[in-house]
């Protein structure tokens, strides 16, 4: 077989061993340079320029960013192969957003899938549907973001509107992707139980979709927007309550659907 793809070459600015988040089992997660929202709660503000950043970290120049070539993520991730087998884990490509990178993210993932290792992308997927196709066809486990069900109102907070991740959720559900619908929880952005009901009706009728995880907001990326020197412009939100959390998940759960706090 051709192994072209091993000389694919991307950016990414991190790799994290021995997570439990993300997709089942211990998974070791990528993360790539580049996105398509500039969302107001993004905990990775690095990820967002494809471009090479310099910031300030514990009060140390760190440079964010670097190239890698498909064949040496794979012999790092090979290294934790006996912990994916024993719990069912594997490789998330996160961000950022791997689509925005879709041919190097599409040949990480088949490099992954000749070595046996399962996959996984978190993505909002809000790119043309033939990205998405070829990025899934290669992904055991698609976890996708859906931020609000009102465009002007996601695009206020993003940047950019839903259109295309509505639909784009409508297609790869069809597809018969294993597909896991994830909503962040933003106070002052959708965390009314009549948000969180109108993306759970969305999701319920969704082809083949059982699950809606709620993910809390949390400010831990906070010190990231200072050493880049942005503004931060939820600094005086305060992330929801335990039992608010548990007021929206009556809503999933009222719409038919398997939900969880975190995943």
């Amino acid at each position: 077989m051709n192994k072209d793809y091993l000389d694919e070459k991307g950016r990414i600015f991190d790799i994290q061993k021995f997570s439990i988040h993300d997709g089942p089992g211990i998974r070791t997660i990528v993360f790539l340079k580049g996105c398509l929202f500039r969302c107001r709660w993004c905990c990775n503000p690095e990820s967002q320029e494809f471009g090479i950043q310099e910031m300030i970290v514990d009060g140390e120049k760190k440079i964010s960013g670097r190239d890698v070539f498909v064949r040496e993520v794979v012999a790092d991730i090979e290294k934790d192969r006996s912990y994916y087998q024993r719990s069912g884990g594997g490789i998330t490509l996160s961000g950022g957003e791997c689509m925005c990178q879709p041919v190097f993210a599409k040949a990480l993932l088949t490099a992954c899938h000749e070595k046996g290792i399962t996959t996984a992308i978190e993505t909002t997927a809000a790119v043309n549907y033939d990205i998405v196709e070829q990025v899934v066809s290669e992904t055991d486990y698609v976890l996708l973001d859906i931020k609000h069900m009102d465009a002007a109102k996601h695009k206020e907070f993003t940047g950019k509107d839903n259109v295309y991740v509505l639909e784009n959720a409508i297609k790869i559900a069809k597809s018969g992707a294993n597909l896991t619908i994830r909503v962040p929880i933003i106070p002052t952005f959708n965390d009314t139980p009549a948000e969180i009901a109108a993306i759970a009706d969305f999701v319920k009728d969704l082809h083949g979709v059982t699950k809606m995880h709620l993910l809390p907001y949390h400010r831990l990326g906070l010190d990231k927007y200072t050493g880049l020197e942005r503004d931060y412009l939820l600094k005086d939100v305060l992330p929801p309550c335990e039992k608010h959390m548990e007021r929206l998940l009556q809503e999933v759960t009222k719409a038919g659907l398997d939900g969880q706090i975190g995943g």
